[in-house]
């Protein structure tokens, strides 16, 4: 007899652990997910507020701009009509031309007057330096309704600081309030403001320069203007193109002072002094909601383009 021996079945072979689990490129598609979905949650509170605030009333005020509402027939559909009024209107463009002639003249002498100011308590030989920042920047805090108040009536010639000086000294002071001086008035409230902001933008700049530069310059021989032309200057040119850019978009803005002082100077100041004054008396007194509407995306775009050339200029020279 044939003893025959059985050989057990051949078992399947076992797979191990590790190729049983999910492959490692879904598990980091899987994280790369969670990951992107966690950072727009983060996100979406800010871009809530973002579109409630901004991007509604933009696209709101589109909306209006291509419509017109008369008390007969209703509101209708008009186009781009209300943009060819706009560029055609003479009091629009008036006040454009004042606003822009205000941007040339204020612009300059204010961020002058910070470059200076920032530079003189960047030096180290300013006493009191301390104070001295803190007394410039003072102004800033104050709103800009109260010191439009507060230097409106300094300027009156009758109730006045003006006109107090004028009865002591017996002098003749020409009315800051005229029709032929409100706009140089306006300008030195402005840049009583906001001087002190501009001068911590450039103050933060200097204070950044790396003491290595200075001391180069020392051991070259070079002088404080010397310093000031080759090293400080070239260093906060980025601050300077900020800075102005700010100081254009601020101008072409310009609302507060004017609608204070409009009822000072009723003769100096009309309804359509400014863009913004203008948008506001159709607006509010007029009741031209959808040609005002036009007139304040015009400005937003005029200024935006503005702005956006003197940044390209800015960061050319830069480069």
């Amino acid at each position: 007899m044939t003893n025959t021996i059985t050989s057990p079945p051949a078992r399947a072979p076992r797979t191990p652990h590790s190729a049983r689990t999910t492959p490692a490129p879904r598990r980091q598609r899987s994280f790369a997910s969670r990951a992107r979905w966690t950072g727009w949650g983060f996100l979406a509170p800010f871009m809530a507020v973002f579109l409630l605030v901004f991007i509604a009333p933009i696209a709101y005020s589109i909306y209006l701009s291509l419509f017109h509402t008369q008390l007969v027939g209703g509101t209708s559909f008009v186009g781009f009509d209300n943009y060819l009024r706009a560029f055609s209107d003479p009091v629009f463009w008036g006040g454009l031309l004042r606003v822009s002639l205000f941007l040339a003249i204020q612009v300059p002498i204010m961020l002058g007057i910070s470059l200076l100011v920032a530079l003189a308590v960047d030096s180290g030989r300013l006493y009191g330096s301390d104070f001295f920042r803190i007394s410039v920047f003072l102004p800033y805090a104050v709103p800009a309704v109260v010191a439009s108040l507060m230097w409106g009536f300094m300027y009156g010639t009758r109730f006045g600081l003006v006109g107090q000086i004028n009865e002591f000294f017996g002098w003749n002071i020409p009315d800051l309030l005229g029709p032929q001086i409100i706009l140089a008035s306006i300008g030195n409230i402005v840049t009583w403001e906001f001087v002190g902001y501009n001068m911590l933008i450039f103050y933060a700049a200097l204070r950044v320069i790396p003491s290595s530069l200075y001391e180069a310059a020392a051991i070259d021989g070079a002088g404080q203007w010397r310093v000031i032309g080759a090293i400080k200057i070239p260093a906060i040119r980025g601050a300077l193109v900020v800075a102005t850019i700010f100081s254009i978009i601020g101008s072409f803005q310009l609302f507060n002072e004017p609608s204070i002082l409009q009822a000072l100077a009723p003769n100096s100041i009309t309804s359509a002094y400014t863009p913004n004054l203008y948008a506001y008396s159709l607006s509010f007194a007029g009741q031209q909601q959808n040609y005002s509407a036009t007139v304040a995306i015009v400005m937003g775009v005029i200024t935006m383009v503005i702005a956006y050339a003197v940044q390209l200029r800015g960061m050319r020279k830069e480069a």
